[in-house]
């Protein structure tokens, strides 16, 4: 992690510059289009969305003083050209500075905001789903899954009533452990879910053998957690240098390498990097910018991370 921000520290000065400017800043303006953050198409409806999006597990549980940095990571964010948040009821108050920090600046019609429903009955989920929408400020979120697929039949029946009733555009399954694949593989060649969430790293690829391909095969979206293994992938390279073909990648850090390693894998729709550093979030985003690593580029990867 040190090497990381070591590595950051000239880019982000450089950075601030432009990113601390007002709210305009975000206003629309034609883009290169070298230079526009990629997007992917949701199988279930052909909508696009921007392949690097966030998570606010841990970044966005903070007190009073710990939401300043955050301001200035949502701001990179979607001057960034990057929309989708994900977040849920069991992150401890995320939601609520989500919310809070959305509504303040003025940035909830430009996100594509995921929720979920962590419940074991049906009451318990319609009282903790009215409850999220509250604490996010909202009368409707983007995305509703079922949490690590707690009582998933009666959440998923739930969420999919609440997607009649317009509270939301797409329904999902989660689950961030290798254990629990066979599992989602089987509930989703069943259920056709909108989206599954689960984990997937260079150092834990597991879903590629066969929870990614059904997941296409089936036409539901992925949204990939964990694409940096809870930050150990960055003490496993220390110092180490990026790979001789990295600037040919356009890539220009570790962390835009594992997040292009994820966006690399045509199943995947968007990875969801959690951070409240304002620098990492602008170095996050250029994983979303110029071409995919080449499937050698990402075996090489695979090898080295075995």
């Amino acid at each position: 992690m040190t090497s990381r921000r070591a590595f950051l520290s000239a880019a982000a000065v450089a950075a601030a510059a432009a990113a601390l400017r007002p709210l305009p800043v975000f206003a629309a303006s034609p883009v290169p289009r070298e230079s526009a953050l990629a997007t992917r198409a949701i199988p279930s409806s052909g909508e696009r969305i921007p392949i690097i999006g966030m998570g606010t597990s841990g970044s966005f549980e903070v007190d009073a003083a710990g939401r300043e940095p955050l301001e200035e990571v949502l701001r990179r964010f979607v001057a960034g050209g990057a929309s989708v948040i994900d977040t849920s009821p069991n992150y401890s108050n995320a939601e609520d500075v989500l919310g809070d920090l959305l509504a303040e600046l003025g940035l909830r019609d430009r996100i594509f905001l995921a929720t979920k429903l962590a419940a074991d009955d049906r009451p318990a989920g319609e009282a903790q789903f009215a409850q999220s929408l509250k604490r996010l400020r909202t009368d409707k979120v983007e995305l509703l899954a079922v949490h690590n697929l707690r009582d998933w039949r009666n959440q998923l029946t739930l969420a999919r009533d609440l997607k009649e009733q317009g509270k939301t555009r797409y329904i999902g399954l989660t689950h961030y452990q290798d254990s629990a694949h066979h599992e989602l593989a089987r509930i989703m060649a069943a259920e056709k879910p909108d989206f599954i969430q689960i984990n997937y790293s260079v150092g834990a690829p597991n879903a590629e053998r066969a929870l990614l391909p059904l997941a296409r095969d089936l036409g539901v979206a992925v949204m990939i957690n964990r694409a940096f293994d809870d930050g150990r992938l960055f003490s496993r390279v220390a110092d180490r240098p990026l790979p001789g073909w990295a600037a040919e990648a356009g890539v220009t850090s570790w962390a835009q390498m594992f997040l292009k390693f994820t966006t690399g894998h045509p199943a995947v729709t968007v990875v969801i990097p959690a951070t409240g550093k304002p620098d990492r979030q602008s170095d996050n985003l250029k994983a979303g910018l110029g071409r995919d690593l080449t499937e050698a580029e990402r075996a090489e990867l695979v090898t080295m991370f075995a």
